[in-house]
């Protein structure tokens, strides 16, 4: 074969490999038509391409041509091992003239017979200078073969498939570690959302996870009613993730959130054009819970035009995005949740008779936190704890006073309020212990006006208590601001700014939207 010829098959090969390389993200797919393309345009034996194991000392066959699957799975070399492994392990490339004549050869594959006599060529596969895998090929052996031309093609498609072998293995390492994340959350949201992790030991509680564990296997649409604070979400997520559909996405939806105009199109998606701001089409709420749940939370706050559309989707379980006309089939759980009185609404006509039957097939009710006062210690215990850590601090205990004003309290924003309560008073404390006076200035106010009740109080504490009391209620009534309290209690900014010290309250308490 004359050497022009010789330059032409390379460049034909060269290139098609090159086409090769970049049509696919598969590793092993890309190696094995490499190899096919090697063998049927060069018409050598037998070709194979070893990749470095996870544990860097060894390499494994991962494509080859002529080889059963059982003498696939047999080709694996330590570093060092034989003449394959010699490579892996050296980086320099081995040329045998005939592998009869050569104890190195280990013949590992058992796919050459005892009397067939071959050359074998193996170069390393390198990625800047680091060994990442081995390519072999045997040709049958004749005196006069260029065996050095088979060498050159060899390093030259090497340095072609190094970078993408390179590349395809980052990305399928960073799809492993994606995997095993998105497993170990799953995990994390089974465990957190467990009936072992719920506070509470209460019989209106221990009501509360008999009901959960009843409707979690079901596809029943659950109602969850209480107070604010309460944990309707928890709740929520609870059934979530104890049912068949826990694999499946948890969507949450605040209804009052929401501005009227915009609910639908978030609930249900919308079309391009469908309206001013639509400049293109949008899947909604629904569609994303599609196979899972849907939590919709303030339910109770959506239109009578809204609960119409709402109630087809809960009866018919399909719906068209605003400004569409094909309608959508949706496999999802409803969950819904109120702090409203929804019998009173309906005798209002603010909630359809037929929607409300609907949404309330499945009642559960949380009792508020000062009807399970049991429950109290228990969630301050634990909130403790969790904020302890969160912020690097040695919190031992609450002391007794401390327990009191808790327990005497009564938590109209409920669970809520006391954890942010708790937050706070691990903060404040300084000698790991949370004292009454670490506790927000609400909590202190009622202790003291418990006082009353004694007989042994003395003029200056009932005074402090009064003045205590009627300058919250005025900062309440003014979103905080000291100069307009001041005003409405016909004194100086400076003499209300002094009570304020002296007495401990932190006028930012009673802004609106502070905890």
């Amino acid at each position: 074969m004359t050497e022009k010829i010789l330059k032409n098959i390379h460049f034909r090969l060269i290139y098609e490999i090159s086409t090769i390389v970049n049509s696919s993200i598969d590793i092993a797919e890309i190696l094995n038509r490499v190899i096919n393309v090697l063998t049927e345009v060069t018409g050598v034996k037998r070709s194979t391409i070893t990749l470095l194991n996870k544990d860097k000392q060894s390499v494994s066959i991962i494509a080859a041509h002529d080889l059963t699957v059982e003498a696939k799975q047999k080709g694996s070399y330590k570093l060092g091992e034989g003449i394959t492994g010699k490579v892996a392990k050296t980086g320099k490339p081995m040329l045998v003239p005939s592998i009869s004549k050569e104890p190195m050869f280990l013949n590992k594959t058992k796919a050459r017979g005892d009397k067939e006599d071959v050359a074998f060529i193996c170069v390393p596969i390198k990625f800047k200078e680091k060994v990442i895998g081995t390519f072999s090929l045997d040709r049958l052996f004749e005196k006069n073969i260029a065996l050095e031309n088979d060498l050159e093609l060899l390093t030259v498609i090497t340095s072609i498939i190094a970078e993408k072998i390179n590349s395809l293995e980052s990305i399928q390492n960073e799809k492993r570690k994606l995997l095993l994340e998105n497993t170990f959350l799953k995990n994390e949201l089974k465990r957190n959302y467990s009936f072992a992790n719920f506070i509470g030991k209460s019989s209106k509680m221990q009501e509360v996870y008999e009901q959960i564990q009843q409707v979690s296997g079901t596809n029943t649409t659950v109602m969850i009613r209480g107070e604010s604070g309460t944990g309707k979400e928890l709740v929520a997520h609870a059934i979530h993730h104890n049912s068949l559909r826990s694999g499946k996405p948890f969507i949450k939806v605040n209804c009052s959130a929401l501005p009227e105009d915009l609910i639908e199109s978030e609930l249900f998606g919308h079309e391009k054009g469908s309206f001013t701001d639509a400049y293109q089409q949008k899947i909604g709420r629904f569609e994303l819970a599609s196979g899972g749940t849907i939590f919709l939370d303030e339910i109770g706050e959506l239109t009578p035009a809204l609960q119409i559309k709402l109630l087809r989707v809960l009866q018919e379980k399909e719906f068209e995005r605003v400004g569409g006309t094909k309608t959508i089939k949706v496999n999802v759980r409803v969950i819904t949740a109120t702090n409203r009185d929804l019998e009173l609404a309906l005798k209002e006509r603010n909630i359809r008779e037929d929607f409300y039957y609907r949404i309330n097939v499945f009642s559960i009710f949380i009792p508020p936190l000062r009807n399970r006062k049991s429950d109290i210690l228990l969630l301050a215990d634990y909130f403790t704890e969790k904020y302890a850590n969160e912020n690097n601090k040695k919190i031992s205990r609450i002391s007794t006073p401390a327990i009191d004003m808790l327990m005497s309290y009564h938590w109209p924003g409920n669970v809520r309020e006391l954890e942010n309560c708790i937050e706070r008073s691990v903060i404040v404390s300084s000698d790991g212990v949370i004292h009454g006076h670490n506790l927000p200035p609400s909590l202190q106010l009622g202790e003291e006006i418990d006082r009353f009740s004694d007989n042994n109080i003395s003029f200056e504490l009932a005074v402090n208590s009064y003045e205590k009391e009627l300058i919250v209620e005025v900062l309440k009534k003014t979103n905080g601001n000291k100069l307009k309290a001041a005003q409405l209690l016909m004194m100086t900014n400076r003499i209300i700014g002094y009570k304020i010290e002296r007495l401990g309250i932190d006028p930012n308490k009673y802004k609106v939207g502070k905890s």
